[in-house]
């Protein structure tokens, strides 16, 4: 077992489509756990024999062309939980499981179309549900971790043009405010408890050479407990994959955490600071 945990988030936008893509980032990076969304595979089709070949662990819930969350491990996933209390989830959006010490939550929020639209009403409904639910979780476990596609851009510096967006879904104060109260169930953005470049972003459109232009918007968060928090290295995005011949249009996001609970009693007491900024946007 190597000194740090890895955990990392990645919205393939078809497993089937980008799964030679996956497997051989996974033997690259070698994450302990991987968080998957916009799977859209039946369980049936899932590729567990891929995965395992690789050593590692899979749970996952899908369905045919749309949604479909994963988690793989490299150590066995238990007490694995697909519903949310309160939470219809008919479209394969949430996903939890145990591994190695550590809760982990796979997410992929609705993305809400536009601002008049009931997507975007069931959106802030979802969100207050799952906030709900997490605040059990993080008061049950002490080293969770929520990782996938929010479908929100915190602030204004994860919007490569906060004018541009201006109205539009993904970055409205609503969202914002729902990202906000996740947090306040004693979660933390990983990257932002570290110093970070200008203009990283996760997820970038496919038109309009949105890539090359760096048109993006940061929207694929890991948010952790205090006790993961105090002990987070590094979160990064790998822009990597994004480069690639038929590729998503996210990027992954990784974060290292040591393993050993000894560091950082500074860190935990300046964590509401670190999260300062992200009462505004």
């Amino acid at each position: 077992m190597s000194g740090h945990l890895k955990l990392a988030t990645w919205n393939v936008n078809s497993l089937r489509v980008r799964l030679p893509q996956v497997l051989a980032w996974l033997e690259v990076q070698a994450p302990d756990v991987l968080a998957l969304q916009e799977t859209k595979v039946e369980d049936p089709l899932f590729p567990v024999a891929e995965l395992e070949a690789l050593g590692y662990h899979a749970a996952f819930s899908g369905q045919k062309t749309y949604n479909g969350v994963a988690l793989l491990s490299r150590q066995p996933l238990e007490d694995v939980q697909a519903d949310v209390p309160g939470l219809a989830d008919d479209q394969r959006r949430v996903l939890a499981a145990t591994t190695g010490g550590v809760r982990v939550v796979c997410l992929y929020v609705p993305n809400g179309q536009a601002l008049d639209s009931p997507k975007y009403t069931y959106k802030l409904d979802w969100l207050a549900a799952v906030r709900d639910w997490l605040a059990a979780e993080v008061a049950e476990h002490d080293r969770v971790a929520v990782m996938g596609d929010f479908n929100v851009a915190p602030e204004d510096r994860d919007v490569h043009s906060p004018a541009r967006w201006a109205g539009q879904v993904l970055v409205s104060e609503p969202e914002r405010a729902a990202f906000r109260a996740l947090l306040a169930v004693g979660l933390h953005d990983a990257f932002r408890l570290h110093d970070q470049p200008e203009r990283v972003f996760s997820w970038w459109n496919y038109g309009r050479l949105a890539l090359a232009r760096n048109w993006g918007l940061r929207i694929d968060h890991i948010l952790v407990s205090a006790a993961l928090a105090a002990q987070c290295q590094s979160c990064v995005v790998d822009t990597a994959p994004r480069h690639h011949e038929r590729p998503s249009d996210h990027a992954p996001v990784v974060a290292t955490f040591a393993r050993t609970q000894g560091r950082l009693a500074e860190v935990a007491k300046a964590l509401p600071r670190l999260n300062e900024g992200t009462e505004g946007g």
